[in-house]
């Protein structure tokens, strides 16, 4: 029986990097479909894959799959044979998912909100899924510290990706403070040549779009 087909629907300049990238590590073949925003991302064909109107999303056989921290889960859990995920029953699944939901949830909060200028109000902190940006960034240093060279020690998992990807796009952008932990992981990753190849891949794209 042949495998489910699997596409990818994406624009460069989006979190669909991030599923890019995973994809690539895979090493699976995927078609790509370029949406546009405010047009293409938001037309009623696309809206009936993903309601939201945004990218990315990956559609698997008859599966979709939206939001690119469970589109990397999902997808190291369709291709075992890639060894992106730590086997089912390993105590490394623990931390495997943990890392990888903490930069989906209170990570992401807190950046947005300090790059929107918001700031919780001292005592409020309880109210807020993470307490507050200083905590969650130095929860993330304190692990990142540890990586040898990676979250879960020599092997290279989805949440190395997810995480990895958070972090440099952060940095890169000032969200995210550059320290020499943060630096150091994802420099490791950049090594890889699956990173440097859905970069290309998304870079080129990027140029050609329409102004």
């Amino acid at each position: 029986m042949p495998s489910p087909s699997l596409t990818f629907y994406t624009h460069p300049q989006s979190r669909g990097r991030i599923v890019r990238w995973m994809l690539e590590e895979t090493g699976v073949p995927y078609e790509t479909v370029l949406l546009e925003y405010g047009t293409s991302m938001k037309a009623p064909g696309y809206r009936a894959v993903n309601p939201m109107g945004k990218v990315p999303t990956i559609r698997h056989g008859d599966v979709v799959i939206t939001e690119a921290a469970a589109i990397c889960a999902y997808l190291a859990d369709a291709f075992p044979a890639a060894e992106l995920a730590p086997e089912p029953g390993s105590p490394l699944r623990g931390p495997y998912y943990r890392w990888m939901f903490f930069v989906a949830g209170p990570l992401e909060a807190a950046t947005s909100n300090r790059a929107l200028g918001f700031v919780v109000p001292p005592g409020r902190e309880r109210m807020m899924g993470y307490g507050s940006y200083a905590e969650v960034i130095d929860a993330l240093d304190g692990v990142t510290s540890q990586a040898a060279p990676y979250l879960l020690g020599e092997q290279f998992t989805a949440a190395d990706v997810y995480v990895g990807s958070h972090l440099a796009f952060g940095m890169q952008f000032g969200t995210i403070e550059k320290r020499p932990a943060f630096v150091s992981y994802c420099e490791a990753l950049d090594a890889r040549p699956a990173r440097r190849q859905a970069r290309q891949i998304d870079d080129a794209l990027a140029a050609a779009a329409p102004r």
